[in-house]
């Protein structure tokens, strides 16, 4: 196995991995989750569906739901609730373990009018109500919902966890508290909210009450990131050699795709990626990533619009790292 990281995070890549359900393949993964059980929830958008694992990528279930028209992001609450935002259905749906509805917010038909011009992602003019494409979902430690909106806005929203918007923040632009895509979200053990805000290449922080307080700069492009227990923040950056194929009319910076680990400072503990992207087998642009009870990586990759439009026919896109004891200097 292949060994990344650095420092106290080390670790060691499992590939393949995962078993996959007969007539699904996970070609476009753009979201994974781990519950309370370390089960890994994988949106993948060939079936518009979930599949559920366990730690060694042994198939537990997998379901489908006729709400979906492209399942975007993923988080898991503490009750083991499933939260599953839909970009194209401008939505987000709350589902049991096993794919039962419990609950949906959505603006299905009627996306908010922002001036945003599908796939041009520089296009949006002015922030709007919920919802224009979005992105991803965090939860509280009160329960609330915070929604990165999206590819279509230039906000985030606050739910209580029966669904009421209690408030949102955000206008296009690259200021504090600006966005140019917020792609994730995520909520600290102290409620506050870091946004990945990829087309700006940084995350910001905010109070739980959408008050910015300060940026990480420099973050290459970043999609998705969690945060375990002791604090540690890991980001999937999508890096601009993919982002130049989707943008149009946009000059971005060489910023390789990565994994990195950081502090809550933002300061990098360790990274890795593909040392070439685009040679044979070495296919790598991380969307979602998710950290197990262990301190085991997954995660998983969006292909969609990569080079010729997929990714290598033997090449997965969900990826697991077990991370290490050895250290090194």
């Amino acid at each position: 196995m292949r060994q990344v990281g650095a420092g106290e995070f080390i670790y060691k890549e499992v590939r393949p991995w995962g078993q996959l359900p007969p007539g699904w393949t996970a070609e476009d993964a753009p979201a994974v989750a781990v519950d309370s059980h370390d089960r890994v929830y994988v949106v993948t958008r060939h079936r518009d569906g979930v599949l559920v694992l366990d730690r060694d990528g042994n198939l537990l279930t997998s379901w489908t739901s006729d709400l979906f028209k492209r399942p975007h992001g993923i988080c898991i609450g503490p009750d083991d609730a499933v939260y599953v935002v839909d970009d194209w259905a401008h939505s987000l749906h709350k589902f049991t373990a096993d794919g039962r509805l419990l609950m949906t917010i959505e603006t299905r038909d009627h996306p908010s009018d922002t001036g945003y011009v599908v796939g041009r992602h520089d296009s949006v003019r002015q922030a709007g109500p919920p919802f224009n494409q979005p992105t991803a979902v965090a939860l509280s430690p009160e329960g609330d919902l915070y929604v990165s909106d999206g590819y279509g806005n230039a906000r985030v929203h606050r739910f209580s966890p029966d669904g009421r918007l209690l408030f949102s923040w955000g206008e296009p632009g690259d200021g504090p508290g600006q966005f140019a895509i917020p792609h994730g979200v995520w909520v600290d053990r102290d409620g506050r909210v870091y946004v990945s805000d990829r087309l700006n290449a940084r995350i910001q922080v905010f109070s739980p009450h959408g008050e910015y307080i300060s940026q990480w700069e420099g973050v290459h492009y970043p999609d998705c990131l969690c945060i375990d227990a002791e604090d540690n923040v890991y980001v999937a950056e999508l890096g601009s050699i993919y982002l130049g194929r989707l943008v149009q009319n946009l000059v971005l910076g060489e910023m390789p795709a990565r994994v990195a680990v950081r502090d809550l400072n933002g300061r990098v503990l360790a990274e890795w990626g593909e040392q070439d992207p685009f040679g044979t087998g070495r296919y790598f642009a991380p969307h979602g990533v998710a950290v197990d009870s262990r301190g085991d990586l997954y995660v998983s990759e969006a292909p969609a619009t990569y080079t010729l439009g997929e990714a290598p026919s033997d090449w997965g896109v969900i990826r697991k790292y077990i991370r290490v004891q050895e250290t090194v200097p």
